[in-house]
């Protein structure tokens, strides 16, 4: 076969030249992204904590949006679309996860290296991170505290804080569709951190015991889903925290372990997890 034939057979090579940046670079921006990595320390394993830790930060991100246009598409009465958003997440929430593996072993020298590069820095103060715990109903005001210096992140923080959160949108479906959600928690001050309700958990029995096809039924394995991986994250982090610095006061002035202890024990969307006990 001729040269010519087989150059006429070959498919056709991309396009190489373009005017200024790439369209692949416009749209991803990815020079920006692997020039954020400013090491404090001489220690290689930082590199490693820190972008795998802005990695994380991505990932809140598209959590946060997932759960938002989930809540909007409940107020619309939109479930399907909610259910799509919250199965979703579910695939992000799994990859977030696996973010701790490469921080899960970490031994405490290994930690130590360059642990002194953080300073006063902790997880607790990701602002993303918090409007992910404020959409879940875990709502406290005193989290905006350590944002009052960033007056943009403050004040998306402090609109999260005082909209209702995702299960409070489910709640209030739940009531339009007819069934019985007390005043009490539909009134509620959806600034405050949701508390486990007896008559919310008797919806959910009573919706679990009927048709496993009803949509709100599926809505509510596809928010079981969702705080099963929350609670996932939350044990995996404390695991590769007490691995690599056992009781250790945390970063940030935390208690450490035991300030991670306390979260891993609480459940989201509780009902969901008690109604069970009924059916």
């Amino acid at each position: 076969m001729s040269q010519q034939a087989q150059e006429t057979q070959e498919p056709e090579a991309p396009h190489l030249d373009f005017q200024g940046t790439t369209p692949y670079e416009d749209y991803v921006q990815a020079d920006v992204l692997t020039h954020l990595q400013h090491t404090r320390s001489d220690d290689p394993g930082e590199m490693v904590f820190l972008v795998t830790t802005q990695v994380m930060e991505l990932w809140f991100t598209v959590i946060v949006h997932e759960w938002e246009t989930a809540a909007r598409a409940l107020r619309e009465d939109q479930v399907p679309v909610a259910i799509d958003a919250l199965k979703r997440s579910v695939r992000e929430l799994e990859a977030l996860n696996a973010s701790w593996r490469p921080l899960g072993q970490l031994t405490p020298a290994q930690f130590n290296s360059y642990r002194a590069a953080l300073g006063e820095g902790s997880g607790f103060q990701s602002a993303m991170y918090r409007r992910m715990e404020f959409l879940l109903g875990e709502k406290s005001a005193s989290m905006l505290v350590p944002h009052r210096g960033a007056p943009r992140v403050h004040a998306e923080l402090e609109k999260a804080l005082h909209e209702p959160s995702l299960y409070d949108e489910v709640l209030r479906l739940l009531d339009r569709r007819g069934h019985t959600v007390p005043g009490a928690v539909l009134a509620r001050d959806v600034s405050l951190r949701y508390e486990p309700s007896a008559e919310v958990e008797e919806v959910w029995t009573a919706l679990y015991s009927g048709d496993p096809g009803d949509e709100l039924a599926r809505l509510g394995e596809a928010l079981t889903d969702v705080a099963e991986l929350v609670w996932r994250w939350r044990n995996d982090h404390l695991v590769a925290t007490r691995r690599a610095m056992g009781a250790k006061t945390g970063t940030g002035g935390s208690a450490g372990v035991a300030w991670l202890e306390k979260r891993a024990q609480k459940n989201v969307f509780p009902e969901l997890w008690t109604a069970r006990s009924h059916v």
